[in-house]
């Protein structure tokens, strides 16, 4: 069976997941432990993670809708409202809005690429966290960007549901090094 651990996401600056995948952000269907209600928890924390620092995006790429529409469609998905393949497409889309830009812009528009790639793979989760966090601290003065990461990490936390708070706890745990140490708030 293809390891997608040993690939970076497509489109995307830097590998978010790990190279063994975590049978937790597999679901049951497919042999992992991941309910179909937890996956989309999952893509809706993501969707709100890529939300909160959309307009990093959207300051610079008014006219662009790809972004936003990725975050749409990510919720769309957990909705039932859309196919995995139609919100995979999206993360694509979202992904190459970013292809031309740097910084807090394209950090923002990755970030919205990883949410909507969540509904592939649950363990997008992280990256859309992390791009986002990245997204605040290239928004921030040099002296505040540490500050600034903290804080948005802390926002993350705050907004994730009960359900799988302890998951992406542990997963940003585990994960922290291979995702820029983000997480360290």
């Amino acid at each position: 069976m293809f390891d997608v651990g040993q690939m970076p996401a497509k489109g995307a600056t830097g590998v978010i997941l790990p190279k063994n995948r975590d049978a937790r952000f597999v679901t049951i269907r497919r042999g992992g432990t991941l309910t179909d209600s937890d996956h989309r928890l999952l893509a809706l924390w993501a969707a709100s993670c890529a939300e909160h620092v959309l307009n990093l995006f959207e300051s610079i790429q008014p006219q662009d809708p790809r972004v936003r529409q990725a975050i749409e469609l990510a919720r769309a998905w957990a909705r039932g409202e859309i196919t995995m393949t139609q919100a995979r497409t999206a993360a694509g889309h979202a992904n190459a809005a970013a292809r031309n830009l740097s910084g807090a812009p394209r950090h923002a528009a990755h970030a919205a690429g990883q949410a909507a790639a969540v509904a592939h793979v649950a363990a997008h989760e992280l990256g859309a966290a992390a791009y986002a966090i990245k997204a605040a601290r290239a928004a921030a003065p040099k002296a505040e960007a540490d500050s600034a990461g903290r804080a948005e990490c802390q926002w993350q936390r705050d907004q994730l549901p009960k359900a799988i708070r302890e998951l992406v706890l542990d997963d940003q745990r585990l994960r922290n090094d291979i995702c820029w140490s983000a997480f360290d708030c």
